[in-house]
């Protein structure tokens, strides 16, 4: 990245039946309303695996970053929205915030708390 632009990651959550598109709209959806446009996209590495993520970030024409489930937990104390349905599902409060904060950095803060589709949950965090 160049010195002056700013990293922008839209951080992702998805069930497995998740498709493509509705990832790739509620991404757009998330940066129309943090007025940005995202760097890369980041997601759990169990699902950063997944056709449909991949074939998301193809779309998009972003870099998508997996995050271990290691730095999910240490993003955590960092989130703002908590889902119990997550918690209970992954052992992560926030799945979209803590992958978009993890892979922007430590210093990282969020941008767009986390929105929801009917499979997906998105967040944007920022690092200038």
């Amino acid at each position: 990245m160049g010195g002056d632009q700013a990293m922008i990651v839209a951080g992702l959550g998805c069930r497995t039946e998740c498709a493509a598109e509705e990832i790739v709209a509620l991404v757009r959806e998330a940066e129309a309303r943090a007025h940005c446009q995202a760097t890369a996209l980041a997601a759990p590495a169990t699902r950063a695996r997944a056709p449909s993520m991949r074939r998301a970030a193809d779309e998009l024409r972003l870099a998508l970053l997996s995050v271990d489930h290691a730095a999910l937990e240490q993003a955590q104390p960092r989130c703002v929205t908590r889902s119990d349905v997550a918690l209970r599902a992954v052992g992560l409060a926030s799945v979209a915030e803590a992958a978009a904060l993890a892979a922007a950095g430590p210093t990282s803060r969020l941008r767009l708390p986390r929105i929801s589709s009917a499979h997906a949950t998105c967040a944007i965090a920022e690092i200038a």
